[in-house]
């Protein structure tokens, strides 16, 4: 058996790239909503069965994007999830807002629904629930929570891309929604995004905004004889390079998931006994729901116990991470009140959970090393 490093992430040719992004270069347009572009976009659309997809340069910005198109502004109050990136707030801080914080709960880690309607206030304008590793959020109480409160809400799906939630794709139930393309991701194409619109009412402001604050995609359809700046907005377009990329991973969807389903499940039935001797819990995946098999995560009991397993799969050269801090206690959350205790869930798991190894293209063999190193540290 080998024992070349095991990496938390690697990055997975699946299907064209190469070919895709040669021919992106003989076709003479590298920048922008070229032809492979409109293929991603084509393809999301259908897939997603949306009305509109837009690529951008990051989640992140896509984020950036719907709180522009929200006309998010100082006052206003964004409900997030405690327990995720910086970027699902900070998109929203950056145009003034101020973020709430609302804990996860204890079984998938999402948003807490139960706890939502009572942070609401006057001054809350959108709603951004995150699918942690893929697994969809109660949008069905989100959902009508945010419409007796005339509240939009923009999906943060960086995680679930494919998964579902009572046969509706995640990223569809929401206004807006936002995907990511990071190279950490199950579609990758380095770093990219995408905006899903939803709401058709937003579609026309989005392509606006996307171009630097100009109707140019409206000339290039010969809507009007020449482009000019009519609003705000930033340069949101990923170099058609990338989405030549981009397009070879996203045709061979039930590849990559298929992979990622076996490799995730594989994991779930063989650490069932390290789970219970180790005291330890493993990702769960609720009735209703459809995974994107975007991680795999283990709960241990407390943080020795992590950190102990994380230097014991290192000295096996295999690399385990954990996730997110809580970003009530941040250095920013502090700045809007937050304090110990506000989301106890989130400050427990945190200080909890390890990601274990996974991408498409994981070989059994390797598999196999990281669950024998598991038990090994029993």
């Amino acid at each position: 058996m080998t024992n070349e490093p095991i990496p938390f992430n690697r990055p997975s040719l699946v299907g064209r790239e190469r070919d895709y992004m040669a021919e992106a270069v003989a076709r003479g347009q590298i920048s922008g909503d070229g032809e492979f572009t409109r293929r991603c976009h084509d393809l999301l659309k259908r897939e997603l069965g949306v009305p509109a997809v837009l690529l951008t340069t990051s989640c992140t910005h896509a984020l950036e994007l719907a709180a522009i198109l929200l006309d998010i502004a100082p006052g206003d109050e964004v409900i997030v999830p405690d327990f995720t990136f910086v970027s699902t707030a900070n998109a929203f801080v950056l145009r003034g807002a101020t973020p709430i914080f609302v804990d996860v709960r204890t079984d998938t880690l999402n948003l807490d629904e139960r706890l939502l309607e009572a942070k609401i206030t006057t001054r809350t304008r959108a709603i951004v629930p995150v699918h942690y590793a893929g697994i969809g959020c109660d949008m069905e109480r989100i959902g009508d929570i945010a419409a007796r409160h005339g509240i939009a809400v923009v999906e943060d799906n960086a995680h679930g891309l494919f998964g579902a939630r009572a046969g509706r794709p995640l990223g569809t139930w929401g206004a807006m929604a936002t995907l990511s393309f990071h190279e950490t991701k199950n579609f990758t194409c380095g770093e990219g995004g995408a905006l899903v619109v939803n709401d058709p009412g937003f579609i026309a402001r989005a392509e606006i905004v996307r171009e630097k604050g100009t109707n140019r995609k409206r000339f290039f359809r010969g809507e009007v004889d020449k482009y000019t700046w009519v609003d705000i907005g930033s340069s949101y377009l990923p170099s058609d390079m990338l989405a030549a990329y981009l397009l070879g991973q996203l045709e061979e969807k039930e590849k990559v998931l298929a992979s990622r389903k076996r490799i995730y499940e594989r994991y779930a039935h063989e650490l069932q006994p390290w789970a219970k001797r180790a005291g330890a819990r493993l990702p769960t995946i609720p009735p209703g729901c459809d995974s994107s098999y975007h991680m795999f995560y283990v709960l241990l009991p407390d943080p020795d116990a992590r950190t102990q397993l994380i230097a014991r799969l290192k000295s096996r050269g295999i690399l385990a991470v954990f996730h997110y801090q809580p970003l009530h206690l941040s250095e920013m959350g502090r700045r809007w009140g937050g304090q110990a205790g506000d989301c106890p869930v989130s400050e427990d798991i945190s200080d909890r959970l390890l990601r274990l190894p996974f991408y498409t293209d994981m070989a059994t063999q390797e598999q196999d090393r990281v669950i024998e190193a598991m038990f090994s540290a029993l």
